[in-house]
């Protein structure tokens, strides 16, 4: 079966502007009325089969764009393990070597939590569990995080984890992937 998969980032939270790695954060005022916001302009089928984070940020986001979205943890953010809540700025002084190495190298985790390729690995399984979601519909929507997102992009390339410093994604950001015979390929989101 073809299947269109979108994945749309969470909407921005205070812990984001803050530059402090996430810790189940909500979305605050902005961030709410940002993601209320997008539900006009994002092109999300009615009748897509929604799944989302564990996080609260992204359960708010999906609910403000509308979605009953089913909760899928292979959705989770990477595991910052000791870093959850501590601010980048503060690492940058206290662990500076580790901190570059968790920003340069797919395969660190020297925080105590999930490196780039282990996450790849996870979404990867996702993505290709025959009989399982989101192989299960034809239109799918995963609301969830920027690196998860990352991830999803490279194991659609087939690429190397080492990209992953070089794609950004937004807040609220939507990436289409598309699955057929021939594999997952990655789209122009609409």
């Amino acid at each position: 079966m073809d299947i269109r998969l979108l994945l749309v980032s969470h909407a921005s939270t205070a812990a984001m502007r803050a530059g402090r790695f996430p810790a189940d954060d909500p979305l605050d005022e902005r961030g709410l009325a940002e993601a209320t916001a997008a539900r006009e302009r994002l092109s999300i089928a009615r009748d897509a089969t929604a799944f989302v984070s564990p996080a609260l940020c992204a359960r708010e986001t999906a609910s403000a764009l509308g979605l009953a979205a089913t909760v899928a943890s292979e959705l989770a953010d990477i595991d910052y393990g000791q870093w959850h809540g501590r601010r980048l700025a503060d690492l940058a002084v206290e662990a500076p070597q580790d901190l570059a190495a968790w920003t340069r190298d797919p395969d660190a985790a020297a925080h105590g939590g999930e490196s780039f390729s282990q996450l790849v690995k996870r979404i990867g399984q996702w993505l290709d569990a025959p009989g399982d979601a989101p192989n299960d519909a034809h239109s799918v929507v995963g609301v969830t995080h920027a690196p998860v997102i990352r991830a999803a992009i490279v194991h659609a390339l087939g690429a190397s984890s080492a990209v992953f410093p070089r794609i950004e994604i937004a807040p609220l950001s939507v990436v289409e992937l598309r699955r057929s015979q021939r594999g997952w390929t990655w789209w122009p989101a609409r």
